[in-house]
């Protein structure tokens, strides 16, 4: 076995046993998309979870790639890949299927619409919705050999393309947006972190059952705020119910050195 190969395979020992991951599917997608297939090149700036500077990766060999760490996308505005014990949890508990229709409401580069992809396979569908031009444009080019993502510069908020069984939304937002619930299919799932105005929040899984709505809170989360919140009444009330709420029950919010406006 290659460095490389055996760096994949302690990458993906290491986030299965972290995060106690349940679906064969995911860990066979998380071993077989390659990571710096999603990056630019290297050597690059890297850092743990608990982090908080960057330190550079003594050069271009993809092997320092494989551990729980962000990946800068651009150190200088802070923007960061998503941590991947973190968000390959929150695909876990979503239980893809294959040909399935998953919407990413922020993909960054694309490396979880890649994992997806394979998740949901030829049969199935991913809609990467990214909010930033310029990393929509480089995830579709990353995505290209993907057959089945389809890259989308949108507003999430706005429109996914129809119906879904899974949606998985990568950043904060005061509540769920009406679009979001009305586009879930019968049993479908979404994911999304509710957040207040300081980024700490909880991830709250909601399924749709037949008669409403079942929500479960995952875990706390600290993150960045999705795109055009904040902008409503709806959103300042919402705020001002986290801020009072927060300040009766003070909680411990897990910190995320992630950067991605929408991921």
């Amino acid at each position: 076995m290659s460095d490389l190969a055996a760096a994949r395979a302690r990458y993906v020992e290491l986030i299965a046993r972290r995060e106690q991951i349940s679906s064969p599917r995911l860990l066979d997608a998380l071993a077989a998309v390659p990571r710096e297939d999603f990056l630019p090149k290297g050597p690059w700036r890297i850092k743990s979870e608990a982090a908080r500077s960057y330190r550079l990766t003594p050069d271009a060999d993809p092997v320092h790639l494989y551990d729980n760490v962000l990946v800068a996308i651009d150190a200088r505005r802070r923007l960061d890949t998503g941590l991947p014990s973190l968000w390959t949890h929150f695909i876990d508990v979503l239980d893809v299927g294959t040909k399935q229709r998953v919407v990413q409401v922020g993909c960054g580069l694309g490396y979880f619409s890649a994992v997806l992809s394979r998740m949901v396979g030829p049969k199935g569908e991913v809609r990467a919705i990214e909010c930033d031009e310029r990393l929509a444009r480089r995830a579709a080019g990353y995505l290209a050999p993907y057959g089945n993502v389809d890259v989308i510069n949108r507003n999430g908020c706005a429109d996914i393309g129809g119906p879904a069984d899974v949606i998985i939304v990568h950043a904060g937002f005061s509540h769920p947006q009406p679009l979001w619930l009305q586009s879930l299919r019968p049993r479908g799932r979404l994911l999304v972190p509710l957040t207040q105005r300081d980024r700490e929040g909880a991830v709250v899984r909601i399924t749709r059952k037949a008669r409403g709505f079942e929500a479960e809170a995952v875990q706390q989360i600290r993150i960045f705020p999705g795109r055009g919140r904040g902008t409503t009444a709806l959103d300042d009330r919402v705020a001002d119910w986290w801020e009072r709420a927060s300040s009766l029950a003070p909680l411990r919010f897990r910190s995320l050195a992630q950067g991605l406006p929408s991921e």
